[in-house]
């Protein structure tokens, strides 16, 4: 009765953490602009089975992505255990979805692997964190915290395996009537000698370590990288269908230009009262930004493969498409809690210039090998050209070569610096023989 009681009382004390949590996120996301309809939902359907569920675009390097891939199985299998532990908390029994029999049985004996396995997985990608000092998980964007971070957040994940590993045994060991299978603990618990006093003492210690770090990492997860978690497969279902480097007209701008054509919808509104509101072209600050950009860079798993295929970076550049997609993220937790006070809220400092440099942003050759890399869909580009937009059309200070084609585009019609009456001027003294 009274871990019943304590455990109802920890798990809303959770529970309102979390969702303050998410509140937070929520309103965060409505500061920022519309992206685009969701709609074609089988196809997005279909995405999510691909990438989302089969993880196909990690298997690029078969090996170590399918070893992601397996933690990530492994993790969908053993969430139904958790749930299961939740229900029990509450309602006070044990094992209560044993009613499903034989389903249970392969449910909880692939889970019982499954902890083995991540366990044993997480400590390789330990390994080759702190001792094989693979490249792309370093960059100038990458500081000590992010490191610890991810260090941190791996070992949570092995502690929660171990207590998973710990408390399946001590079962096996201090119940009469096993409910379940458990093939690798049956055999570790072999190695256990303790009585079955001492044993149920462990499997409550286990049980309860188990839920509290399921507790902890719930809530640590939002203000970590790890937050891919929860948000890789809404990330990858509300993907954009449309080609990644397609920017979306804008509606100042094609409104005008609708004047510019029948001059009389410039009178179609005079007799509304409501303010002129000045558009901005483009994206200087997160305001600017969309939704789905926000949703972008709480899934980023600052894995790095964007920036290790980016040729821009590659050969040099200061780009990096890891550091476009973390940077919105800083910037929106530095500047959303003045913005959801006041809209007009401004500190002085902008995405555009204090944390993003026109050079990083004119380095991108948009060829989209950011995105294609993306196990979780992000879409790198879209900051960047959203940003560029801003400087070429606000502040006109695109590169010189742009902004005089730019120029020639308006006066000619072409990028080309000679009027249309000169385009042919090269073909003057050309004899050409129709019969050839």
């Amino acid at each position: 009765m009274y871990k019943q009681i304590a455990f109802i009382i920890i798990t809303i004390i959770t529970l309102s953490i979390f969702l303050y949590s998410v509140s937070i996120i929520y309103k965060n996301i409505k500061l920022l602009k519309k992206a685009y309809p969701i709609k074609d939902h089988i196809k997005r359907l279909k995405m999510l089975l691909e990438i989302g569920i089969g993880q196909n675009k990690i298997m690029r390097f078969p090996l170590i992505g399918f070893l992601h891939a397996l933690v990530f199985w492994g993790f969908l299998v053993i969430l139904i255990g958790s749930l299961e532990m939740l229900i029990d908390g509450f309602l006070g029994t044990e094992k209560i979805l044993a009613f499903l029999g034989t389903i249970y049985n392969i449910l909880m004996a692939l889970g019982d692997i499954s902890a083995y396995v991540i366990g044993i997985l997480i400590i390789v990608f330990l390994f080759r964190r702190f001792f094989l000092h693979i490249k792309r998980f370093s960059g100038i964007e990458m500081n000590h915290k992010n490191h610890v971070d991810a260090s941190f957040a791996l070992s949570l994940i092995l502690l929660l395996m171990v207590s998973l590993a710990l408390m399946n045994i001590s079962y096996l060991k201090s119940s009469d009537e096993i409910v379940g299978q458990y093939p690798i603990s049956k055999l570790v618990a072999n190695v256990f000698s303790s009585s079955k006093q001492n044993m149920h003492v462990l499997y409550e210690i286990s049980w309860w370590t188990h839920i509290l770090l399921i507790f902890f990492f719930a809530n640590y997860l939002p203000y970590s990288k790890h937050f891919h978690v929860f948000m890789s497969l809404p990330n990858v279902y509300l993907s954009r269908l449309t080609p990644y480097t397609q920017m979306t007209n804008m509606e100042a701008v094609t409104k005008e230009v609708k004047i510019m054509l029948d001059p009389n919808l410039a009178y179609a509104n005079t007799n509304s009262n409501e303010p002129l509101e000045i558009a901005r072209f483009g994206m200087k600050d997160i305001e600017d930004g969309t939704w789905k950009m926000y949703l972008d860079s709480l899934t980023c798993t600052q894995c790095g493969r964007c920036t290790s295929v980016c040729p821009a970076n590659q050969t040099g550049k200061l780009l990096s498409p890891r550091k476009i997609v973390k940077n919105f993220r800083e910037r929106i937790t530095e500047k959303s809690k003045g913005l959801r006070k006041d809209a007009k809220f401004d500190d002085g400092k902008s995405l555009f210039k204090d944390y993003i440099s026109a050079e990083e942003l004119w380095a991108c050759t948009t060829c989209n090998a950011c995105v294609q890399e993306c196990p979780v869909n992000i879409d790198h580009p879209s900051i960047i050209l959203e940003m560029r937009r801003y400087i070429f059309m606000e502040e006109s200070a695109a590169p010189s070569l742009l902004n005089s084609m730019s120029t020639n585009i308006e006066n000619n019609g072409a990028p080309w610096q000679y009027p249309p009456s000169d385009r042919l001027k090269w073909a003057e003294n050309l004899t050409i023989n129709i019969n050839d």
